[in-house]
């Protein structure tokens, strides 16, 4: 009974282990740690999201910038003290809406959303883009 027991829980757990390498390997959810706070990046269910070490305003400055640079058309913007959140369209007519809120006096979370179930490479350009003008 012993080496039945064993080879279970060996095939129970390697079972397991591919299942969670299956989820992280699809794209489904990629995840990228850098540090507890500024650095955090995460894509999850057509959005990124990623803690920069900005403060709101300064993270805002960053994103106009980013903005103009790829020659998104702005549709709309709103901004209060703790959040941010601008819609932009590309050349391909695709909406991207990017929100900023204060996470800290000098963390700002970043969401990426384009269209409405995502599109990583473009998020993570942007993203690139906004990281590069902090």
């Amino acid at each position: 009974m012993k080496l039945f027991s064993s080879r279970l829980f060996r095939g129970f757990a390697a079972s397991l282990s591919l299942l969670a390498f299956a989820a992280l390997g699809s794209g489904c959810v990629a995840v990228v740690a850098a540090g507890a706070g500024a650095g955090t990046v995460a894509y999850l269910r057509g959005e990124l999201e990623a803690t920069l070490g900005g403060n709101l305003e300064r993270t805002n400055q960053a994103v106009n910038r980013a903005i103009e640079e790829l020659k998104f058309v702005r549709i709309s913007e709103n901004k209060d003290a703790l959040l941010a959140l601008t819609v932009v369209r590309n050349a391909a007519d695709q909406r991207i809406e990017i929100r900023q809120d204060v996470v800290g006096e000098k963390l700002t979370r970043v969401r990426i959303r384009v269209g409405v179930f995502g599109d990583e490479k473009l998020s993570r350009t942007l993203l690139d883009r906004i990281q590069a003008r902090l």
